[in-house]
């Protein structure tokens, strides 16, 4: 099986401060560049950094926040993780990837422990009507570059199209070689893909004379998710002023597990 990126070696330079460093494969390859990473690998791999980071029992990842500070290079690279607000029962961890001796990404993750709240719960989103073994493939997506978007399979509903849609996607790629990919690890690793399945441009890079590109990823789970497929239920809105937003209701095949939304620059195309 292939994998997205390799793992090199791991420090620990300062106490309660992991230091990884690995390199992109060609599956990492971003579409706005043909030198750069795609962003949902790359949130792949840091929420696994920070997942793994001394963990606690009967918590979990509640919410991800990601803000991208430029092109994230694919090259060598680096993840330094720490905890920046400790505690029992709630604790923010840190990530920050960075290559060529710039920060790429800043990660923060809250982890929240958990508890039976069965007897009260209760959920506003709806379940996708379709599953993804009942639609048919969906291959628009494949006008978009890049190793990363080569690597996923799609499906989507019929009434999807630009501005709002839903579509399934997957992939048959481990985040690390060599090492297993957990469900989260494996489904947050394709959120990003949210701002290209319903934009409101159309699809295919090179047609285009706007680009849209997001700044920001926020991921909030009000359950783990599992399996393999991820549902993104998909809104994209542009202001007037150049900047724009893409929300998604995330779902896997049991049910919608969270939220996520992302911010967009919206700018000419650079011919």
């Amino acid at each position: 099986m292939t994998a997205y990126y390799k793992f090199i070696k791991r420090e620990q330079p300062e106490d309660g401060v992991s230091l990884a460093h690995y390199q992109p494969t060609k599956h990492a390859q971003g579409a706005w560049n043909e030198h750069e990473q795609h962003m949902a690998p790359a949130t792949g791999l840091l929420t696994a950094e920070i997942n793994n980071f001394a963990p606690q029992a009967n918590t979990r990842i509640a919410r991800v926040s990601l803000d991208i500070l430029g092109l994230i290079p694919l090259d060598d690279f680096t993840i330094t993780t720490r905890c920046i607000r400790p505690g029992k029962t709630i604790e923010l961890i840190e990530a920050v990837m960075s290559s060529r001796g710039r920060d790429a990404i800043i990660a923060r993750a809250w982890r929240l422990i958990t508890q039976d709240t069965s007897e009260i719960a209760g959920l506003e989103d709806q379940p996708a009507k379709y599953k993804p073994e009942e639609l048919p493939v969906w291959e628009d997506m494949k006008g978009w570059p890049g190793g990363f978007i080569e690597s996923v399979r799609l499906v989507a509903t019929e009434d999807r199209r630009p501005g709002r849609g839903m579509v399934w996607i997957t992939n048959d790629v481990d985040m690390v070689e060599g090492a297993p990919t957990d469900d989260l690890v494996h489904l947050l690793g394709m959120v990003d893909t949210a701002n290209g399945v319903v934009p409101r441009l159309g699809l295919g890079l090179s047609k285009l004379e706007w680009m849209f590109p997001n700044t920001d990823l926020q991921i909030h789970m009000h359950r783990a998710p599992k399996g393999r497929w991820l549902g993104i239920e998909a809104v994209q809105q542009y202001g007037d002023d150049g900047i724009g937003l893409t929300s998604a209701v995330l779902h896997d095949i049991y049910g919608p597990f969270g939220r996520s939304e992302q911010i967009l620059t919206i700018r000419p195309m650079p011919r």
